[in-house]
């Protein structure tokens, strides 16, 4: 996986604004309850082909384009994915000692392949919701507190 992960690259302009446009067609059609949906792929020589897609596919794509319309990279992860103590401090913003200390002292699961330390994507998401949910609560908390204080914050 790590040589994967290291080769996320940001989307070009043109890249950018075809996600927008593509992004805005297929968002129109996931409001149906049909399980599957098919869509037109046009070849190097113009000529259509018909595809039949589950509609949760076209959802993630949509999500994809957003990503990409907004400038940013994107990787799909199988949330069955075991990812390298690097991989998952990247994917937290934390640094891979800070994140070995958070597997030793219990705080997020994982298991050793050999001498390696590994961790499930779908626990780390799951770490990494909880951790976000608790610093928007004690953001809230601090609003709070100021509000009440009468610190002249609106």
């Amino acid at each position: 996986m790590t040589a994967a992960y290291s080769r996320v690259t940001l989307p070009v302009e043109r890249e950018v604004q075809a996600a927008v446009q593509g992004q805005r067609a297929l968002a129109a059609y996931l409001a149906t309850q049909v399980e599957t949906q098919r869509i037109q792929i046009f070849d190097d020589k113009n000529q259509a082909h018909q595809v039949e897609l589950p509609t949760s596919a076209l959802r993630l794509l949509v999500d994809i384009l957003a990503e990409l319309a907004g400038g940013n990279a994107v990787k799909v992860v199988p949330v069955h994915a075991e990812l390298t103590t690097q991989e998952a401090a990247d994917l937290l913003n934390v640094s891979r000692p800070h994140l070995v200390k958070l597997l030793e002292d219990g705080a997020l699961p994982f298991h050793r392949a050999g001498k390696h330390r590994r961790v499930r994507f779908s626990d780390l998401m799951q770490f990494k919701a909880a951790r976000d949910q608790a610093s928007e609560q004690a953001m809230a908390e601090l609003a709070h507190q100021a509000q009440v204080s009468d610190m002249g914050y609106e």
